[in-house]
């Protein structure tokens, strides 16, 4: 791993939860909230969930004291989620660009949403948040199908590469 796949990951990311966030501007409240049986239980729980992680893991990076989940009491609107996610991704980019490779086996400390604690190197967590990541937006595809949106693109690594490499 080094440092310039880690910034071409962070980027595809970046690009893919954009592409997301886009369908979700598209969407209306009623398919936001809609119950349907996945891995959540509707496309905002779904959004909340990519949002809680991206912005989490940046937080333990950098050592933020107390970190909350996002997911564990996010009341706003729809815009205000895409708003937090939308940071929370660039927040992701940035962090990797500006983080050492000579620290990636550094340890992480984490607190697991059941309160566990627990500790990872560095090159661990990262590639693990963009496969999370990655699996969730394909759960949105799937999700968003079920309310009847169909104006889906390509959140593929390949068109990533293909388009921007």
């Amino acid at each position: 791993m080094n440092k310039k796949y880690f910034i071409t990951l962070a980027d595809y990311n970046t690009w893919a939860d954009n592409i997301a966030m886009g369908w979700l501007n598209q969407i209306d409240d009623e398919q936001w909230n809609q119950a349907i049986i996945s891995s959540f239980s509707s496309i905002q729980q779904t959004a909340i969930h990519i949002a809680s992680a991206e912005k989490i893991w940046v937080d333990f990076w950098r050592k933020v004291p107390d970190p909350v989940y996002l997911s564990a009491g996010f009341k706003g609107t729809k815009n205000d989620l895409i708003e937090i996610w939308g940071k929370a991704s660039a927040g992701l980019r940035n962090f990797i660009a500006e983080y050492p490779e000579e620290s990636y086996l550094q340890k992480v400390s984490l607190k697991k949403p059941n309160g566990e604690e627990d500790q990872m190197e560095f090159v661990q967590t990262f590639p693990h948040i963009i496969n999370h990541s990655t699996f969730h937006r394909g759960q949105l595809v799937t999700m968003l199908r079920q309310v009847g949106f169909t104006k889906l693109s390509s959140t593929d690594l390949f068109t990533f590469y293909r388009l921007h490499c």
